[in-house]
């Protein structure tokens, strides 16, 4: 349960409309599970505690893995309790987490979320003009690039490269022989004729 335990009616039907906008903006690239209101049907859990976030999005093709969890908050549900009792817990996550937030109080869950250590996968600003609800995102953090194993070509050189090292530090270096000439090179010289 929310630690917002009765937002003004207002608010909470403009909550249930940007979640709404929300379900049907994601479904295009995921299978999209909305809890709004009394109909929590899907929790996730994050170690001992189970949450139910406004979408919960899942893979379509691989056998509905969880891929993300999306939190829609209004004015009155952008505060420290909030962000302590599910957004902390929400981006603990193995999987991405979006916040959506009035375009107001972008600035304060900033703050709350590098307050309470909070990994925002995305964070995002609403307004509503008329019947018309406009996103923006604010804030995506950067994609880590995935660390590489060496190649064994590259292991390679580096062993080459130590080996090197260490004979150059260890020994003078020794003159690179010649090789020795054939027949035909020595032949196609002429001879210098001695002079008497």
């Amino acid at each position: 349960m929310s630690p917002i335990l009765v937002r003004p009616v207002r608010e909470q039907l403009e909550h249930d409309r940007v979640i709404r906008l929300l379900q049907l903006r994601l479904k295009r690239r995921h299978d999209v599970v909305v809890n709004i209101g009394p109909d929590q049907t899907v929790p996730v859990k994050i170690g001992p505690v189970q949450i139910f976030p406004d979408l919960v999005l899942t893979h379509p093709d691989k056998g509905h893995k969880l891929a993300g969890t999306v939190e829609v908050e209004t004015g009155e549900s952008v505060n420290h309790l909030e962000a302590m009792a599910q957004w902390a817990h929400l981006g603990r996550a193995r999987v991405p987490f979006h916040l959506y937030v009035p375009a107001g109080c972008v600035d304060i869950a900033r703050r709350l979320a590098t307050e309470n250590h909070v990994n925002l996968a995305e964070l995002w600003s609403f307004h509503t003009i008329g019947d018309q609800t406009r996103f923006t995102l604010v804030h995506r953090a950067p994609v880590p690039e995935p660390k590489r194993a060496a190649t064994p070509l590259a292991a390679g050189r580096r062993k080459s490269a130590a080996a090197k090292s260490k004979s150059v530090a260890g020994r003078p270096k020794a003159k690179p022989k010649r090789k020795p000439k054939t027949a035909k090179a020595q032949k196609a010289k002429p001879q210098k004729q001695k002079r008497m």
